[in-house]
């Protein structure tokens, strides 16, 4: 069922947004080499916990999934998509990128964020691959239009990736977000114009393309919740939370 949010709903939703922007950014900043994912884990759920805030992953558990999630950061390094679960004994390397993906729960309402960062100096494809990642990120708002329809989201999505001929994952999306983590509708990175859900002032979605240094393909790995490549290549993600309104779209989860 898609979710229309109320005036009152989407002003939490701002403030949740600008403080899910400001933890994520401060995170970034602790990204570099010889820093364990765990850190950066403990270093976003202090700083969300400072503002009276709770972090929306942590025990979080969807249908289907073999357990809650352990952790309040999810950290996907190289050919991890998404999910990675934080470990004390996973430390960064020059040259890796890592996916640091985030949910905030303010005043009961959910707000999610992903950027893709490198670690130090890395190489020129990884650089390329996680700007085309980033650039489709703002292809995929600048299309979420009132009127539009998903299909359309994912239509401009795919039509500016391909000839950077990445793999779009396909059995990962984006979604509808705000009274739940995950709500409906599901926002493919790739599809047809004219088809899907319409787009109306007052939904909040959240866009997130990974895209693939190689294969589509992902696997996931025993934990239950680590997506990998399957071509164990490289992967890129980032994702903001953004509202539907009369005209632009307003993007949530932005530092102000």
């Amino acid at each position: 069922m898609i979710i229309i949010k109320t005036k009152e709903e989407i002003e939490i939703l701002r403030e949740g947004g600008k403080r899910l922007a400001f933890v994520l950014n401060k995170v970034k900043e602790k990204v570099a080499p010889g820093v364990s994912t765990w850190e950066l884990d403990q270093y976003a759920e202090k700083l969300i916990r400072e503002m009276g805030d709770y972090p929306a992953f942590l025990n979080y558990r969807p249908e289907g999934a073999v357990g809650p999630y352990p952790a309040s950061l999810c950290v996907s390094v190289n050919d991890e998509v998404v999910h990675g679960i934080p470990k004390k004994d996973r430390i960064l390397q020059e040259g890796d990128i890592v996916s640091i993906d985030l949910g905030l729960r303010h005043k009961g309402l959910f707000t999610d964020m992903a950027m893709t960062v490198g670690v130090g100096e890395v190489s020129p494809a990884s650089l390329k691959l996680m700007k085309t990642t980033e650039k489709a990120l703002g292809i995929g708002i600048s299309a979420s239009i009132a009127g539009n329809k998903i299909g359309d989201i994912g239509h401009a999505i795919e039509s500016f990736v391909r000839p950077h001929k990445y793999g779009i994952v396909e059995v990962l999306a984006g979604h509808g977000v705000g009274r739940a983590i995950h709500e409906d509708p599901f926002i493919p990175n790739y599809g047809k114009k004219g088809t899907g859900v319409k787009l109306v002032p007052g939904m909040v979605i959240a866009l997130e393309p990974m895209l693939n240094n190689g294969t589509k393909n992902v696997t996931i790995d025993d934990d239950g919740w680590t997506f990998r490549t399957a071509d164990r290549k490289k992967s890129a993600h980032f994702e903001h939370t953004i509202l539907i309104t009369e005209g632009e779209p307003e993007i949530l989860t932005l530092l102000r």
